[in-house]
């Protein structure tokens, strides 16, 4: 009997854990995902295909990787979200929803621009463009992410995000691989040369309307309230939001090992993951093997890791999610150790890649959850989550940029076990902050 009982509250948990997917603000986070990684590759790999097919030269096309960088800055006109309201629309759809309106219409504004130039003739004017849509949307992913974290339950934050992960994915591939295989299409249909690339443009500035049904369904989340004085002095309300968010943050106990727990969490991950094709051709295989297991099985793992990590951080405290999270990480750096000994067997290179990417999603998710308990403030959620999301890239960008050196110097299946043991420093640091009591009162003010 008391295992029938147990077994049917098994069942009940993971019918609960399942439905959370269903509920309105999750669904809703996740068409705004859609609508996130939509731009994305707009302004970073389909655009590096078109240029390339226009017979720009290679140089050129490197420089355009700096059209990204309002991608890494974006903290810096955060505040401006937190503090300021968009003329007409926050009025009538109030501060989150309206900021969304905006930065989607300037997104559809800017996309359909880009798509209108030429690359050959005017590299300035589309490096123009490509700077507009990659700052539209940055402002978009930050008012994105602070409607996450407010409007969302702390129970539902962990499914909200692994739904935005995976619709963010999937408009990743709908603006790459599905605006290049639409170019293809129309050029074999005899489209010429000139008009297909502002078609394809024009198409995903046309999808851009998946984020504006789901603002339209939205509900707006409370806004903190605001003095008169506050209300009627717009630049001294964004300078307070600025200094208040950061002041608010590091005023906390422990504030630093928060913040470089933040850097460190997902380094190992990201420390692998800058070397992963280089590896991957070297040892033998060939390009046509890399996109199909990497990107085809990779994809399919990562979204599935990604619902799984959403169902371990609702169905666990939140410390014991980041425990699995960061130990999964950690192991799955080994398995290419392991295929860099195996050498070029494809079943061997599935088998790692599902285990990285499937792994992979599961701490990014359970650490996204982590960085939204942090933003409990409603006055500067989205200036914090901007900051911490930066600082979480600085692992991505500046300390895994001398990967290269380290592979040359050990071997691969070296690198990948010192990129497994880089992991033990974020662990310790999860460790001490657990034991300082920094997750109980972390529970305790989202509670």
């Amino acid at each position: 009997m008391t295992s029938t009982l147990a077994t049917g509250k098994k069942r009940a948990d993971f019918a609960d854990a399942l439905a959370v997917y269903f509920k309105r603000p999750v669904l809703i986070v996740m068409l705004l995902g859609f609508s996130s990684g939509l731009p994305l590759a707009l302004s970073g790999t389909t655009l590096a295909v078109w240029m390339t097919e226009r017979g720009v030269d290679l140089k050129t096309i490197g420089l355009f990787a700096l059209v990204g960088l309002p991608y890494t800055i974006k903290f810096l006109w955060a505040p401006l979200v937190d503090a300021l309201d968009i003329p007409f629309l926050s009025r009538r759809l109030g501060r989150r929803r309206g900021w969304l309106v905006f930065s989607q219409l300037l997104l559809i504004a800017t996309i359909a621009f880009l798509g209108f130039c030429d690359p050959a003739a005017s590299p300035w004017l589309v490096a123009l463009g490509a700077v507009m849509v990659a700052a539209a949307s940055a402002t978009q992913d930050i008012v994105i992410d602070a409607y996450r974290v407010e409007s969302l339950d702390t129970s539902e934050q962990a499914a909200g995000m692994a739904g935005y992960v995976a619709a963010y994915r999937i408009g990743m591939l709908v603006s790459g691989a599905g605006v290049i295989a639409l170019v293809a299409l129309l050029e074999y249909r005899g489209i010429g040369a000139g008009s297909v690339w502002a078609i394809g443009y024009a198409a995903a500035a046309a999808l851009m309307v998946v984020g504006l049904a789901a603002t339209a369904l939205a509900r707006e989340p409370p806004a903190p309230i605001r003095s008169q004085e506050m209300a009627r002095a717009p630049l001294r309300r964004v300078a307070v939001t600025a200094f208040g968010a950061f002041q608010e943050f590091l005023t906390r106990d422990a504030a630093i090992a928060i913040l470089l727990f933040v850097v460190l969490y997902k380094f190992c991950d990201a420390f692998a993951g800058v070397l992963t094709a280089p590896f991957v051709l070297d040892i033998g295989f060939d390009k046509a093997t890399y996109a199909a297991v990497v990107k085809g099985v990779g994809l399919a793992a990562a979204l599935i890791g990604g619902f799984a990590g959403g169902l371990i951080a609702r169905a666990l405290p939140l410390v014991t999610s980041l425990w699995i999270g960061g130990i999964l990480q950690l192991l799955s750096n080994l398995t290419f150790s392991w295929l860099a000994l195996i050498g070029p067997s494809v079943p061997a290179l599935t088998l790692t890649i599902i285990i990285e990417n499937f792994t992979g999603a599961i701490g990014t998710v359970i650490f996204v959850a982590y960085l939204s308990a942090l933003c409990g403030n409603r006055a500067h959620t989205a200036t914090q989550f901007a900051l911490l999301t930066a600082l979480a890239a600085v692992g991505r960008t500046t300390l895994a940029s001398g990967g290269g050196f380290v592979a040359e110097a050990s071997g691969w299946a070296i690198f990948f076990a010192i990129t497994a043991a880089s992991a033990i420093p974020s662990l310790l640091l999860l460790a001490w902050l657990q034991k300082r009591g920094h997750f109980k009162r972390l529970g305790a003010s989202s509670a």
